[in-house]
């Protein structure tokens, strides 16, 4: 567990910053991956920036404030607010009403905070102030920004952003063209794209594929709901040593990205640890992002909106957790498949014809691989963050996001969310499968 220790923060009035030109009053319409229920929250993630000598007497807070006007002349939905139309379809009002934006002092130095900064970071609602009234979906700020000082001049960046108006791609570029704009550019290299047309049902909706990500057990969902409150998270961190243990327990001919073995050696770890009866359906459902992916699906190069599938890949616990991890390296291969210009379509319909549904919440283990999200490469004068990116799991879906370890050892971290038993028996399951051939459990944080 990461040492943490006290801090204090002054908070300043929240304010709201408004594009700093006049913008378009119009009414835009979400796309229909957009409008999917599971997307209806805030996510929340941390850039953290050392002191820097050249930028000696300069305030961070008014240089991103004056950059954030700037932006959102370029992203004016951003500053609007979403509507509800018929039948609950997501809109936005685009109003120029304005992000929400904070300053604060912490009674600290940067340094002082270690390695609790790394997800699931025990400072969060310090360094993303909670506004009241603000946090909603409907008729609320998309975008929050708090920017906290610190005593040695370092600051750290915290945004929460309305998840049905981008995903990590678009929040990529949105703050990239936010760097360009506050170093002195004049427009961003990339200009945002809306058409979320692209991604929306067609005039006559057709489920064509099978979609298990939206397959739902009332029992199985109940149970897991009723554990939700108890979540705790902790973080993992895989090298190359560790990813090489885990290959050690793979056939040769099962050939699989690293990611796919990570995600499969994590679903199997996590269901030995729930202890589920032999006959219960298990699901691991991945998050893919579709741009660039198929031939035939091609988007705009600065759409910022939601662009991913969520297929999922079912097997019983027993089958799972007895057989060897090569079983599930090949079920988690196999959700590559669904990477085609029919599958999109078909959850595009699936999720208007169904009334918008959520991700099954039935023994899911849901997964983003977030290590190229570029969360952490961001100048605002100060040079590149020593971290950035997503500041925790949402309650079961994990990120993966690149780290260096305190060897400065490349590797992914992943926070999982489970029950504080189940969690004693996850740590036991990866040590026993792989860390114990490697010096420690590499366990970052616990929350």
């Amino acid at each position: 567990m990461a040492h943490t220790m006290p801090v204090s923060i002054t908070y300043h009035k929240p304010e709201l910053v408004a594009p700093s030109m006049v913008t378009p009053y119009e009414t835009k319409h979400l796309s229909d991956i957009d409008d999917q229920g599971s997307l209806r929250f805030q996510i929340p993630t941390l850039t953290f920036y050392k002191y820097n000598s050249s930028m000696e007497g300069k305030d961070p807070a008014k240089f991103i404030k004056r950059g954030l006007s700037k932006t959102l002349v370029f992203y004016y939905p951003l500053a609007g607010r979403l509507i509800e139309g018929p039948n609950k379809k997501l809109m936005v009002n685009c109003n120029g009403e304005g992000v929400l934006f904070v300053e604060a002092d912490a009674n600290v130095e940067l340094e002082k905070l270690g390695e609790s900064i790394k997800p699931p970071c025990p400072y969060l609602d310090l360094l993303l102030h909670h506004v009241p009234g603000s946090d909603g979906i409907i008729g609320c700020p998309l975008v929050l920004v708090q920017v906290t000082r610190f005593n040695c001049g370092g600051f750290v960046v915290g945004f929460r952003v309305n998840h049905t108006m981008m995903d990590a791609y678009g929040f990529k570029i949105f703050l990239s063209a936010l760097s360009e704009l506050i170093q002195g550019a004049s427009a961003p290299s990339i200009l945002p794209v809306w058409q979320r047309h692209l991604l929306s049902a067609r005039s006559s909706p057709c489920i064509t594929c099978t979609h298990h990500e939206f397959d739902e057990e009332i029992e199985s969902k109940i149970a897991w709901e009723s554990m939700e409150d108890q979540l705790i998270q902790q973080s993992f961190f895989f090298g190359n040593k560790e990813m090489e243990a885990m290959r050690t327990q793979v056939s040769p001919n099962c050939e699989s990205t690293k990611f796919e073995l990570l995600m499969a050696f994590l679903w199997k770890c996590r269901t030995i640890a729930l202890n589920l009866h032999s006959e219960q359906i298990v699901r691991l459902t991945y998050l893919i992002n579709i741009r660039g992916k198929s031939q035939k699906f091609k988007l705009p190069h600065g759409y910022y909106g939601n662009a991913f599938i969520s297929p999922a890949t079912v097997s019983k616990a027993g089958l799972l957790c007895s057989n060897p991890l090569s079983y599930a390296v090949e079920l988690v291969k196999k959700l590559k498949d669904h990477l085609t210009e029919e599958y999109i379509k078909s959850v595009s319909d699936l999720i208007l014809i169904k009334g918008r549904p959520e991700l099954s919440k039935s023994w899911n283990f849901i997964i983003s691989d977030n290590r190229s999200s570029g969360l952490d490469d961001f100048d605002f004068g100060w040079g590149n963050p020593i971290l950035g990116g997503t500041a925790q799991a949402i309650s079961f879906i994990s990120f993966g996001v690149p780290v260096k370890n305190d060897k400065e050892e490349k590797g992914i971290l992943i926070a999982i969310s489970l029950p504080p038993l189940a969690m004693e028996k996850f740590q036991e399951v990866v040590y026993k499968m792989t860390l114990r051939n490697v010096e420690g459990v590499n366990k970052i944080s616990k929350m």
